[in-house]
């Protein structure tokens, strides 16, 4: 690596992460202040009802909710520093609790999801992109539409429908039968983890079997999006100049395609790669309700019919940091691979 080019790698590292902090600022505001448009303070709103208004003004001074707005916003991100997201309100649980016990069914079922998506939509976008303007092509353009439109809670209700009612394959929902969960301790409270930990294989199969379907179903949303942005990605490289020098020098197609091609098609997917963990996470949350998935999805379901705002906030605050924080990390992988990003 040239001294040019180290310096212009740093450059644009240095600059990426100090443009991270005001978009983490923003992103951190906007959460507060979607959180307070809706009248009534949210003890009230949770448990306006359920307790005298004695224990109300109590629950709210405890929580700070009667102090100044600009205190409140102060708190917030002081605390979000600390990594203190706040208490519910319905069930006194300290928020980071919701994602040390239900972080890793989501992390399960969104990491596998990602794999199937990368094992589906890479090789058919390669392929469709190889025979363009074919029928193959045009059928693989069709799969890639359907996929990415369908709505993911429909795509599950109809695999449950076919694979779980109606052929009996796989089970329907939860991430294991309620008896191998009994049995199953929870040390990293990622279930197949666990199982293997304990030794458990029958319990590690029903785990698998368990999130087979779930697991497609979100795969099958983002292979959609990989295959037609693949398959773009390949046109133009096959249509690019060192690629038709290739051919010039008698290089065969085949090569040509392999060594040249399908690799250099592959770099700006990274780049997009980035850009579909929103698409990944928001995909988890109708995932998990359809299957009855005991992940981060369902919890924020579950409290916002709660109306337990403070859940709520600390749920969004964490996920819009992690999609933050991945598409930082995608961008700097980028830069390293590829050059033309820095300039």
């Amino acid at each position: 690596m040239s001294t040019r080019t180290a310096g212009s790698l740093r450059t644009y590292l240095i600059t990426r992460v100090v443009l991270f902090v005001p978009q983490v600022l923003v992103i951190l505001t906007i959460v507060f202040v979607l959180m307070r448009v809706a009248p009534g303070d949210p003890v009230t709103v949770a448990l306006g009802g359920q307790r005298s208004p004695e224990q109300l003004a109590q629950l709210r001074a405890a929580a700070g909710y009667d102090r100044s707005i600009f205190v409140q916003y102060w708190e917030y991100i002081s605390g979000i520093v600390r990594f203190d997201l706040g208490t519910t309100i319905v069930d006194s649980r300290p928020v980071t609790q919701i994602f040390k016990v239900n972080g890793g069914a989501t992390l399960t079922l969104t990491s596998s999801a990602l794999v199937i998506a990368l094992l589906i939509g890479v090789p058919l976008g390669l392929i469709a992109g190889r025979v363009r303007d074919t029928g193959l092509d045009a059928g693989l353009r069709v799969f890639g539409i359907l996929t990415y439109a369908a709505p993911v809670f429909f795509l599950g209700l109809i695999f449950q429908l076919v694979f779980a009612r109606n052929l009996g394959w796989l089970p329907s929902s939860s991430q294991a039968s309620p008896l191998v969960l009994a049995r199953v301790p929870s040390e990293t409270n990622i279930f197949l983890v666990d199982a293997l930990l304990a030794g458990d294989s029958a319990a590690f199969w029903n785990g698998v079997q368990h999130l087979i379907l779930p697991a497609l179903t979100l795969g099958l949303l983002l292979s959609g999006v990989f295959m037609r942005i693949v398959r773009i990605n390949l046109i133009q490289t096959l249509r690019s100049d060192y690629v038709e020098a290739a051919r010039a020098r008698g290089v065969s197609e085949g090569n040509v395609v392999i060594r040249h091609a399908f690799r250099n098609a592959l770099v700006p997917f990274v780049t997009i790669l980035g850009l579909q963990v929103a698409l990944l996470l928001g995909g988890a949350i109708l995932t998990e309700q359809t299957f009855n998935w005991n992940g981060i999805g369902s919890q924020l379901v579950r409290y916002l019919d709660s109306r337990d705002y403070v859940a709520v906030q600390g749920i969004i605050t964490l996920v819009a940091l992690a999609v933050v924080t991945a598409s930082l990390l995608i961008d700097i992988i980028n830069a390293i691979i590829d050059p033309r990003v820095r300039y």
